[in-house]
């Protein structure tokens, strides 16, 4: 499924490969590795409250601080899992995260098979970036909180997500 001109990148028109989830939505599976390159998939993240943020590539200004801002606010969300997704290569996460300080997220990459992506309709195949979104899933696997940043160099809504979470983890 293409989504013709879903959202834009320095306002010119995307595509992007996948579904427009919504919430009420089961949320899809999907295989990625993590930065050890073990195979991940959504049971692998557990069955809790968790926050998938989307990032186009770790090594640009708003995925930085927007990977930045969900490291800083996990601390204070002990009971839900913040995982940042992006198709950056597991090596140059890990090495990003160490750079950085980053050490309560769960970093996943989707660099081999654009498999979240094309589950998550986040996967801008032609530039093989994600485009930016936030998904917010609950115990049982329902997507609960998703938005879908208009525009790739846009900030999401940090405290929309981070509420839905709260009031999840409550």
């Amino acid at each position: 499924m293409i989504r013709t001109s879903a959202i834009t990148l320095k306002g010119n028109p995307k595509d992007v490969i996948g579904p427009e989830l919504k919430v009420g939505d089961t949320a899809p599976d999907f295989e990625v590795v993590d930065t050890s390159l073990k195979i991940v998939n959504l049971a692998g993240t557990g069955d809790g409250v968790r926050i998938f943020s989307v990032v186009p590539s770790l090594d640009t200004p708003v995925c930085d601080m927007q990977t930045k801002r969900f490291n800083e606010e996990a601390a204070a969300l002990p009971h839900v899992k913040i995982f940042t997704l992006s198709m950056d290569l597991p090596f140059a996460m890990k090495r990003w995260c160490g750079a950085m300080g980053v050490d309560n997220l769960v970093m996943l990459s989707d660099h081999r098979s654009g498999s979240f992506g094309a589950a998550y309709g986040t996967l801008i195949e032609d530039l093989r970036i994600h485009a930016r979104a936030i998904f917010v899933i609950d115990a049982a696997g329902v997507i609960r909180h998703v938005e879908y940043v208009g525009e790739v160099g846009n900030h999401p809504d940090y405290d929309a997500a981070l509420a839905a979470a709260r009031a999840l983890a409550a």
